[in-house]
């Protein structure tokens, strides 16, 4: 994703409204400048500064010298109450949260544009008729088609995206040490965390709020919880310090589907890569197309665990995961109901997969999935399994399922090559070694090729 902050065509009304021609006294300390004017003589205003004033922005505007001052009297500040304003919205269409979120933070809040199908948010501020603007982060790795996509962008909306770039001294250092490519190695979150999110931390200090696209579909094992509007539990706005930042999240409650289906009728420019199969867009040597089926996420990270999809920019939205490495829960904490449940599949034991797996000369050939039923791409697989295992019922392959997440993953990935929910295993009739299915498509004529293949 990249990040950039840019502004509409409309914005200059925030700097009009920013300064107007109504003279505001600075406060300062526990005392408030009176808010009548002062009449001073030429003279008087070129030999006082005024304290803590900011720099002028026209001769016609001087701040007021504080030489005249009360004691304040005490205010009463109104703290929003953002849980019970995501309530509120829990039912507002995006449109109608957008404009309260531009409404509320004018030019102090930014959307964050990745270059996806997350310009939704764009054209949902756009039909507000408010100022706003766009923020989006260039991490040096995007690809041509996201850049191009960039400037269609601008061009459109006649906007000026605000791109925040990575510390070139930061880059330097981790491609010196470690490659242009460790993050297939050693994972992507260090990689992740120069490119985008130190950068991302800069963006977000100069405002108050931001806004994402951040939908609960996405990433149903991580952003399911995902709110309309919060606090930021993670990042620093503009005035420093926990609670300083509010995050928007207009399409949260939206699926997918409509979002693309509102991309449509309003005639929004897209991504070209979308139509190449891509859902889900990265930097380009970590995002690839997905297949029929498949969830958008499994285009992100492919060589790293289901969990581990995430670069860190919505890291206060993610539930926690210690559910998913004890095995007895889901990560909300609650219990997980079991997947493949069909009456012609052998539910492997930890000794039963052990035995499988010593065994030279098996009496038949075994397809075995390694499964946790928290990961969404095992459940997005699980119709196509129970299928293929009643159509070999009687056929001389027997067609098992493993639970390998919790205390039994170190097993699985020692003994069992596996390296991301799921993976498949045939176990061939005279060899003890099990082959691993290498490719990504999970239907039934692609297990079934595979299995015809080998037995």
């Amino acid at each position: 994703m990249a990040l950039a902050v840019a502004s509409s065509s409309s914005s200059t009304a925030i700097s009009a409204r920013s300064f107007s021609s109504e003279i505001k006294a600075p406060q300062l300390g526990s005392f408030r400048m009176q808010s009548q004017a002062v009449k001073y003589s030429s003279q008087r205003w070129s030999s006082v500064k005024a304290v803590n004033a900011q720099p002028k922005r026209s001769d016609s505007i001087v701040p007021l010298a504080a030489t005249v001052v009360a004691p304040e009297e005490v205010e009463k500040v109104e703290v929003e109450d953002y849980e019970q304003l995501a309530k509120e919205l829990e039912s507002a269409s995006p449109l109608q949260i957008m404009d309260k979120a531009l409404e509320k933070f004018g030019n102090d809040i930014a959307i964050a544009f990745s270059g996806a199908e997350d310009v939704a948010l764009i054209e949902y501020a756009h039909l507000t008729g408010r100022p706003y603007r766009v923020f989006s982060l260039d991490t040096g790795r995007l690809n041509p088609e996201t850049y191009q996509f960039f400037d269609t962008v601008e061009k459109h909306y006649g906007i000026h995206i605000e791109y925040m770039f990575p510390d070139s001294v930061e880059v330097q250092a981790l491609v010196r040490s470690k490659g242009l490519f460790s993050f297939y190695e050693d994972g992507h979150q260090e990689c992740c965390r120069v490119r985008k999110v130190r950068p991302l931390r800069r963006a977000l200090k100069g405002l108050r709020a931001w806004i994402t696209g951040q939908r609960k579909d996405q990433s149903p094992g991580t952003r399911s919880e995902v709110p309309v509007v919060q606090v930021d539990p993670v990042f620093e706005g503009l005035d420093g310090g926990a609670g300083s930042l509010v995050k928007w999240n207009p399409v949260a409650n939206v699926q997918g589907a409509d979002v693309w289906n509102f991309l449509r009728a309003m005639n929004v420019p897209v991504n070209s890569l979308h139509s190449q199969g891509y859902i889900s867009i990265g930097c380009e040597p970590c995002t690839r197309s997905v297949l029929p089926g498949q969830h958008e996420r499994e285009g992100r990270w492919w060589w790293e665990d289901a969990k581990a999809k995430e670069c860190g920019l919505h890291k206060g939205n993610l539930k926690q995961e210690e559910g998913q490495e004890n095995g007895a829960a889901n990560p909300n904490g609650t219990a997980t109901a079991d997947i493949f449940t069909s009456q012609n599949l052998v539910t492997l034991s930890r000794p039963g997969i052990e035995n499988l797996a010593r065994l030279e000369n098996r009496q038949e050939p075994w397809i075995v999935v390694l499964y946790a039923p928290w990961c969404q791409f095992c459940q997005g697989m699980e119709a196509s399994h129970d299928e293929l295992a009643n159509k070999l019922a009687g056929s001389g392959v027997k067609v098992g399922k493993f639970r390998a997440d919790g205390d039994q993953k170190e097993y699985a990935q020692k003994e069992l090559q596996l390296g991301s929910f799921p993976t498949i295993l045939f176990f061939p009739k005279h060899s003890s070694r099990p082959i691993k299915y290498p490719s990504e498509k999970r239907d039934v004529d692609s297990l079934m090729a595979f299995i015809n293949a080998l037995r």
